[in-house]
């Protein structure tokens, strides 16, 4: 289940019109949109590098990572691919298999180092694989395909609208539109970012400033 793009377009419409502020065109939303929603993202990211650093409870532990992993799992997907071939739509690699056998990843500098050893060659028992230009570079599997786990590409979110021709009005239009992939439990922390962007756009400082003092509570709050 996903966060509704025009239930978030007419909550921040409605917040910046009760107070007078503003307006923020659709095409201004959609950009907006588009970055919350990947800024979002790189925060589940950071909360789980976080918490593998810092000591917790044991439940406390899992309970948070649990609750982030879950956060994730909207964005997780698993396709074959060919070897040395465009993957397309990946945000983030995972785990690279081949025939139920996983692969190691390692860095150019860390490749160069191995085929100079004839000990640390790798095998079919233990192979390795370049991700570089999105394209998988395995060794010495030149076999495909090769299964890969990923968080994909978020879609952006996109407010579709017709134009009334007499009024010029904007009209939802839902067969146009495509909403957050985020999960509905995030509609709060969407709402109160775009607000953030949108202070700038309308040039408000007090806007700007209450939505960042909300965000920074919230996570605050989240890590307590």
């Amino acid at each position: 289940m996903a966060i509704n793009v025009n239930t978030v377009y007419q909550t921040v419409l409605l917040i910046l019109n009760k107070e007078q502020r503003g307006y923020i065109t659709p095409d201004e939303f959609n950009k907006v949109a588009t970055q919350v929603q990947l800024q979002i993202l790189e925060d589940y990211f950071e909360d789980l590098n976080q918490m593998s650093r810092s000591p917790q409870n044991d439940i406390d532990y899992a309970d948070r990572v649990s609750a982030v992993d879950e956060k994730i799992s909207a964005f997780r997907q698993n396709s074959s691919v060919a070897r040395d071939t465009t993957t397309s739509n990946v945000y983030k690699l995972g785990t690279v298999t081949y025939n139920g056998t996983e692969l190691q990843r390692v860095q150019r500098n860390e490749y160069y180092n191995i085929i100079k050893a004839p000990l640390m060659a790798p095998t079919i028992k233990q192979p390795i694989y370049l991700y570089q230009n999105n394209r998988i570079l395995s060794f010495p599997i030149t076999a495909t395909p090769l299964d890969i786990d990923f968080i994909g590409t978020p879609a952006a979110p996109v407010w579709g609208f017709t134009v009334n021709a007499n009024t010029g009005v904007y009209l939802y239009s839902a067969s146009s539109s495509t909403n957050f992939n985020l999960m509905p439990s995030e509609q709060t922390n969407v709402v109160i970012r775009i607000l953030s962007y949108s202070g700038i756009i309308i040039r408000d400082p007090s806007i700007v400033q209450a939505a960042t003092q909300k965000i920074q509570q919230t996570e605050i709050n989240s890590k307590s």
